[in-house]
């Protein structure tokens, strides 16, 4: 306060200046195909078109601009030109010189503007020595482009937080400028340089201009199909279905719109590319064919299998070779590609064949993997024997289950069914009644598999045991006449040795099936992408819950534009590989129909599973994995 009167009376802070840092990263170390970035930067440097800063005032507000915040004078980046200084991969420092105002006082804010020819992403503004405020940091994180893409300024804030009833008031109109632009108006198609965060439903999954056998429902806005709002491209219907969005072609798919800053760093986008590499080969088919056996798209034994892990592809010179290395990153040519013998999708080990090949076939690891394997969140407390279906019987007739006391009795350790019971000794990996509705269409193609109920006992040393395996299809007369179903129990050798290996098969895909659609894309990646969506409309990065959810939501709507583009698509990687084929993604919007928020974290996850006290989640969490 003291220094505040006595400056200005003995004009010491007359000509101050505040020196800044600026770190950012220069699009030509980002982009591995964009040479002339850096030079044509330097041109617009030399023409005088530099990148210009404004300090915004949190105390002062400017009656000449509705009391927003005053600015101040423009400062610009130094020796761009011959900056050359890195602090990690890619990052440069410039310095930066703002002359003092006192009418400024402590800085909120600041207004950037990019006037050189290429974006770039800006990661800190620190300013030194400020009068009465000492060090103040700006984390920005952001890519600004050349301000003729903006019809606004770009304004950041300072690393603080605020209420909205608490921010000062000279930035009150920045902040809620800001979410202003974020939202968007609705119109037109979004480009690369947008930052617009706004809703749209999944109508880009399908592709009836290439083909009407292309052609998928429309998810979301119905009580038919509901699901979870997508972020919004705005490009135009396609032609054959006006309810329908166009689609990128293929090789265009890195280009489908996210708001830029969500968007995969290069590191990220890298490794992404590898492995995605690696789970779409099917489509690679036309190179690779002369490369595989005369049954490219199937396992002929088990040790085609075990060839991904321990020898995958060579890589062999010539045109395949030349045309990857001319499309991919340099990043990922080092993993993917290799000059010193290694192959091409070759995949980790999975530690349970690491010491036995065969591990997997017993009864023991089938039954271990449905609490350590890859979908622990479905298998539940068997609450009523025989089990029954949820399912309209009206619709689809008597679903109930067929096993019976004679499956399990002797399998029990002793106890009975009513007393495994009461002990909370009998699980079931149910997965009837969200297969069941489909499964007629599913076996109509190339696919065929079955709707499973699997029970399993709790035994005393703490491990799991499968009891029994039910495997349904639908009545061959219609829905209405019910399930037909086949139980099978443990054997060990012979014929029913072999049938029991392959019931086990068919409730793993069941299992794997699930998880895919349901518990990795709906429940992890599509449900959360409308918060991602609504926190950055809603919350002004000053906010304090934005600021905590913000590290959680980093790269989904990436990958899941990405997912739309080549994953989930009609035809796709999910529909290739997945056993509901074309249904997948419309039954994974009939199962969305029961989604509660509230249901989906613990422990209220595990209760409505019946894991409902201390020592049944402890018993659970537990069992010998």
């Amino acid at each position: 306060m003291i220094h505040s009167i006595v400056g200005p009376i003995t004009g010491e802070n007359d000509n101050k200046k505040i020196k800044g840092t600026v770190v950012l990263m220069k699009k030509n170390v980002l982009d591995f195909n964009d040479f002339t970035a850096s030079v044509l930067d330097r041109v617009h440097e030399l023409l005088g078109q530099r990148v210009s800063l404004q300090l915004v005032s949190a105390v002062h507000g400017d009656p000449a601009n509705g009391l927003q915040g005053k600015l101040g004078k423009p400062a610009y980046l130094e020796d761009w030109i011959t900056t050359i200084t890195s602090l990690t991969a890619g990052e440069s420092a410039f310095k930066v010189t703002f002359d003092w105002d006192e009418e400024i006082g402590e800085p909120g804010a600041f207004i950037i503007r990019n006037n050189h020819h290429s974006e770039f992403y800006l990661r800190t503004l620190t300013l030194e020595d400020v009068p009465g405020c000492g060090r103040i940091h700006f984390v920005c994180n952001s890519w600004v482009y050349p301000a003729e893409h903006y019809k606004t300024d770009r304004v950041f804030f300072t690393n603080q937080t605020y209420l909205p009833s608490e921010t000062p008031r000279p930035l009150r109109k920045y902040r809620e400028g800001e979410l202003v632009n974020l939202r968007g108006d609705g119109t037109g198609e979004l480009k690369e340089w947008d930052r617009v965060y706004d809703y749209a439903y999944y109508n880009d999954l399908g592709n009836p201009d290439r083909d009407l056998k292309y052609a998928r429902p429309v998810l979301g806005g119905s009580s038919e199909y509901p699901y979870p709002r997508r972020g919004r491209t705005g490009r135009p219907p396609s032609e054959k279905d006006p309810n329908t969005e166009s689609r990128l072609p293929l090789v265009m798919s890195l280009n489908i719109y996210v708001p830029r800053d969500e968007r995969f760093g290069h590191l990220k986008m890298s490794d992404f590319l590898a492995y995605a590499l690696k789970s779409i080969v099917q489509f690679l088919l036309p190179e690779f064919e002369a490369l595989c056996d005369i049954t490219p798209n199937e396992f002929d034994s088990f040790q085609d299998v075990l060839d991904l892990y321990e020898g995958g592809i060579k890589v062999p010179e010539g045109p395949l070779l030349d045309k990857i290395k001319e499309n991919i990153p340099l990043e990922m040519l080092k993993e993917l590609v290799r000059t010193d013998g290694e192959y091409l999708f070759k995949f980790p080990m999975p530690q349970v064949i690491k010491e036995d090949k065969s591990a997997w076939r017993t009864d023991e690891e089938f039954a271990r993997e449905m609490l350590a394997g890859l979908n622990p969140v479905v298998i539940r407390l068997l609450q009523e024997f025989p089990p029954k279906s949820k399912l309209d019987p009206e619709v689809y007739g008597n679903q109930n289950s067929s096993i019976t006391k004679e499956h399990i009795q002797n399998h029990l350790d002793g106890l009975t069914i009513n007393k495994a019971m009461e002990k909370k000794r009998l699980f079931i990996l149910d997965h009837h009644d969200v297969f069941m509705p489909y499964l007629r269409r599913i076996n109509s193609t190339s696919t065929k598999t079955y709707a499973s109920r699997t029970l399993l006992f709790l035994k005393d040393d703490g491990t799991l045991k499968p009891l029994a395996i039910e495997l349904s299809l639908p009545h061959p007369n219609g829905d209405k006449f019910g399930a037909v179903n086949k139980v099978y129990t443990p054997a060990e050798d012979g014929v029913e040795g072999s049938i029991w290996q392959l019931a086990k098969a068919y409730a793993a895909v069941n299992d794997s099936g699930y998880h895919q659609l349901l518990s990795h894309w709906l429940n992890t990646h599509a449900a959360i992408e409308p918060f991602v969506i609504a926190t950055n409309r809603q919350l002004s990065v000053l906010h304090p819950i934005h600021k905590l959810l913000h590290p959680h939501f980093r790269d989904t709507m990436n990958i899941n534009a990405l997912a739309r583009q080549i994953v989930i698509n009609a035809g796709g990687v999910v529909e290739s590989t997945v056993f509901p084929s074309k249904y997948a993604m419309e039954m994974s919007s009939v199962v969305y129909k029961d989604w509660v928020f509230t249901e989906q974290a613990l422990p209220a996850d595990l209760i409505k599973r019946y894991i409902n006290t201390v020592k049944d989640l402890f018993s659970f969490l537990l069992c010998n994995d």
